[in-house]
């Protein structure tokens, strides 16, 4: 079951996605130590309820449409649905509408 991977076609690309990741991951970490020494410890109680009800498991689902299918979010969405119009629009608004 070996399957190609897809590459960055430049260094700057991949310097650039390593700088956003970086970035994003830093605020996910800040936002809630900054929360709590501001006095919203009690916030945190709901944003890790959140995160681990909610984000995570869909998070898990998007991961494993993506392996099923092998497809994009429109075409995951697209195959699993038996080609329904309103979840392959689903698809595009999971893929940030650049189908």
């Amino acid at each position: 079951m070996s399957q190609d991977r897809g590459q960055f076609s430049s260094r700057l690309g991949f310097v650039l996605a390593a700088a956003g990741s970086a970035v994003g991951l830093g605020n996910l970490v800040a936002f809630p130590v900054m929360a709590s020494k501001n006095g919203g410890a009690a916030f945190l109680i709901i944003y890790l309820f959140f995160i681990v009800f909610i984000c995570y498991p869909v998070m898990m689902a998007e991961i494993a449409m993506g392996r099923r299918t092998t497809r994009n979010p429109v075409g995951a969405f697209s195959e699993l649905s038996g080609g329904m119009l309103r979840w392959r629009a689903q698809g595009l608004v999971v893929d940030g509408g650049e189908a």
